[in-house]
């Protein structure tokens, strides 16, 4: 009787993960999609979006949003085995449904691990909620699609798997990590040399380590240097750190030679600030003993810290969110040894949530997400007009709505590239909502010269929407 009692109490508590699970995934898809929908996606999405389909159309993969193959930006080869799910059907928000799906599978294992801790029922329960209400976690799912966010359910799947023992299910996680990005190779080493020094599985810390180190320098000397090249990548990434020099190598030569340099970057308020909104909400269970796992979250958050473009240390985005599964880990620690300073469930959760509310950006949805709305249907309308897969030239945050052929672009500044329109069989301009990449003052100039040429054929005009077609 006992024992059929403690059965379908475990069953209960399974099924209040699984539900947390599933609403959590629900909530997340139906956020980025309505981001998406409101016209506030943008390059990033667009890049992968339209990489991701060229993959499963059997073309090149290379983006005329940014101009370079996929595997030249991240080395990130798990976007080809996303293009399977494009051969079904071809859809944006299939990259939304699998890193909504991600994020809020990464529970599971969060809370096997607290059980297996020794964590209660309650506090492994807590844990869970602390996860899922991390601001990184649902701010990242608002900044387009990146494919290092399937990484963290794969992090905190290895760590369980080498507690556990189980060396097929490490082997899978830590490749599957290494597919995401490249520089999570770094991360990946990291937590190598935690699971070799602390966590005392040396031969999973070993794999860790030379699997790591191995990817780093293939992905690094080969991989992306053969479909790139490093001019693209300064543009595209170094330019956040502009003062660690223009090239790899000048870099390096500045990191060996300059140290002071480092020093005056790292110890600024703005990082110290990054700092405090990182940790505070799960400040309450950091205890200096039970930190060893952060070893693990040290490349990611090393890389904010260095880089001198606001970017990296904003919240808003998902620079952090490799570091989460770490902090996590902490707090797991921390609670387990009895040492946190909030132990109750309650007020675990209380603080999450608290936390959750004064850092979550859904609040966006109510303010920066409704600016373009006075001519959302114009856009729509003159979307729906585009009936072909010919080339377009368009907003950035119209961009991502257009992707499915070779050539699009949304990249016009400059009156000289009036020149290059020939190659666009679509131009469609918002002038009143015309996005990061160029001014009103261009495209209406722009605009007023489509006018004056027979070549093009003013289709839809609407509300400051323009659409033009040869």
């Amino acid at each position: 009787m006992f024992s059929s009692i403690k059965a379908i109490e475990k069953l209960q508590r399974h099924n209040t993960i699984n539900v947390l699970i599933g609403i959590s995934a629900l909530i997340l898809f139906i956020s980025s999609s309505l981001r998406h929908e409101l016209f506030n996606s943008s390059g990033d999405l667009a890049f992968f979006d339209q990489g991701v389909y060229l993959i499963s159309q059997g073309q090149l993969p290379i983006s005329s949003v940014l101009g370079f193959h996929v595997l030249s930006d991240h080395a990130a080869w798990i976007v080809y085995f996303l293009a399977l799910l494009y051969k079904i059907y071809p859809s944006v928000y299939w990259l939304f449904a699998v890193q909504s799906i991600a994020l809020a599978l990464a529970a599971l294992p969060t809370y096997l691990l607290a059980l297996q801790a020794g964590l209660r029922t309650s506090q492994a329960v807590a844990m869970v909620v602390v996860y899922l209400l991390y601001p990184v976690v649902f701010n990242s799912n608002l900044c387009d699609f990146h494919p290092d966010i399937i990484a963290v359910p794969a992090l905190m799947t290895a760590v369980l798997a080498a507690r556990s023992r189980k060396i097929i299910w490490f082997c899978v996680s830590i490749l599957l990590v290494l597919g995401c990005k490249a520089v999570l190779s770094l991360t990946v080493v990291a937590m190598g040399v935690w699971l070799l020094c602390f966590e005392k599985r040396r031969l999973y810390g070993a794999i860790a380590i030379i699997s790591g180190t191995a990817w780093f320098l293939i992905a690094n000397w080969m991989i992306i240097p053969y479909f790139g090249n490093e001019a693209a990548l300064v543009n595209r990434h170094l330019y956040r750190y502009s003062y660690l020099g223009n090239s790899f190598t000048e870099t390096w030569q500045i990191l060996l030679s300059q140290p002071e340099i480092i020093f005056k970057n790292v110890f600024s308020p703005i990082n110290l600030e990054y700092l405090f909104f990182l940790l505070l909400p799960v400040i309450w269970g950091l205890k200096p003993k039970y930190i060893t796992p952060l070893i693990g979250a040290i490349p990611c958050v090393a890389m904010n810290l260095l880089a001198d473009h606001p970017s990296q240390k904003n919240l808003v985005l998902h620079y952090s969110l490799p570091a989460i599964p770490f902090l996590t880990l902490a707090l797991i620690a921390s609670l387990a040894a009895g040492k946190a300073w909030i132990q109750q469930q309650r007020l675990i959760i209380l603080w999450s949530l608290v936390g959750f509310l004064a850092l979550g950006k859904f609040g966006f949805f109510t303010s920066r997400y409704l600016k373009d709305w006075d001519n959302w249907q114009a856009t729509k309308e003159a979307i729906a007009l585009i009936k072909t897969k010919d080339s377009v030239l368009t907003t950035d945050n119209i961009t991502p709505h257009l992707t499915y052929r070779q050539l699009i672009s949304f990249k016009y500044n400059n009156p000289l590239e009036i020149a290059q329109l020939h190659q666009f069989h679509y131009i469609l301009l918002n002038l009143r909502y015309p996005g990061w990449a160029a001014s009103s003052e261009s495209y209406q100039e722009l605009a007023n010269h489509l006018k004056n040429q027979s070549e093009f054929q003013l289709k839809y005009q609407q509300d400051d929407v323009y659409l033009f077609i040869k």
